[in-house]
């Protein structure tokens, strides 16, 4: 099969597009024909370790454990383990399969039973690959990490990516009141997907205005731990998903004596796939709640352009790698 594949670590220059060995299920794993794959803040961080203690879950020197990028998938089930008792060859199924090593950008994966969900029949492939990460991290973020509550005010920084778009409806959904933080280019959009009030912050800084928020989701960072707690109300809860290194160290070393000594509850979001969430975001995917934000489609070998274009941080919505079936 064919696949985008890693030996060093480095810009999206390394990646190789080449013919790997197709993979066998085991016992309690599924043998997915993939259909489509979705790129990720994720993947271009480990793919240049940042942060550094990316090395610890990809090797020290060089990537040894995960040789093929990529977490999200959707495709059609091509064979099962004899163990495998949710799914049948022919099954529609999108999960993430970080927990399996990895291994989207390919033309096929071997991913355990229970990272995966049958896709809904209102969604294409696409869509569907668009979802598990982003989705998961949003909802974590919000409701396990932000204990989020209806008529809460809630703040998404970085409104207008993967995270975000998925924040922002989300958030929505649990009855909250919802300010998008993005770019000035992208403000249309995060009204059109549900948000209550958008700031544009190439002209406006939101940490400086008089309007406090319960609960403020910054994907990435971007801003000091310091200027996130200025604009939470008393008794707010922050909480970072994703971010570099500075970003990383101050959240998890800072965060939790702020939260300690203080009125406020700052940390970072360490998320989880699982399938029971996911299955809750695929009844929310029928029942038309969510609906995954496709801003630019790439083929399998462009996978370095891809992650070229979704490190630069101006992607509205998902990046979607479709692979020719």
């Amino acid at each position: 099969m064919k696949a985008i594949v890693y030996s060093k670590y480095g810009s999206p220059d390394v990646l190789e597009f080449k013919e790997v060995e197709k993979p066998t299920p085991k016992a309690n794993e599924v043998l997915i024909k993939i259909h489509a794959a979705s790129v990720n803040a994720a993947d271009w961080r480990l793919l240049r370790a940042d942060p550094f203690l990316a090395r610890l879950h990809t090797g020290l020197f060089k990537p040894t454990k995960f040789p093929i990028l990529g977490s999200d998938i959707a495709g059609q089930v091509e064979a099962v383990g004899k163990d495998v008792v949710q799914f049948q060859p022919g099954d529609e199924v999108f999960g993430d399969v970080f927990k399996s090593g990895l291994g989207g950008f390919a033309e096929y994966k071997s991913a355990c039973e229970d990272e995966l969900v049958l896709k809904p029949t209102n969604i294409s492939f696409e869509e569907a690959a668009a979802v598990p990460l982003a989705g998961l991290t949003a909802l974590h973020g919000l409701r396990d990490k932000g204990l989020i509550k209806p008529g809460q005010k809630v703040l998404i920084g970085g409104a207008s990516g993967g995270v975000g778009t998925f924040a922002v409806q989300i958030a929505k959904y649990f009855g909250a009141e919802v300010t998008a933080v993005c770019s000035t280019a992208k403000m249309d959009m995060a009204r059109s997907i549900g948000a209550d009030h958008v700031i544009d912050y190439t002209q406006e800084d939101f940490t400086k205005g008089e309007k406090r928020y319960d609960l403020i989701l910054a994907v990435n960072g971007f801003r000091s731990i310091f200027d996130y707690k200025r604009a939470l109300d008393v008794g707010g809860i922050y909480v970072m998903a994703g971010g570099d290194t500075a970003q990383l160290f101050q959240a998890l070393l800072l965060g939790p004596w702020i939260s300690l000594f203080g009125n406020k509850k700052m940390g970072a979001l360490t998320s989880t796939p699982n399938q029971k969430d996911l299955l809750f975001l695929k009844m929310l995917l029928e029942e038309g709640k969510i609906k995954p934000v496709i801003d630019r489609r790439y083929s399998l070998n462009e996978v370095p352009e891809a992650l070229r274009y979704l490190e630069k941080g101006h992607a509205g919505g998902k990046v979607i790698i479709s692979i020719s079936v």
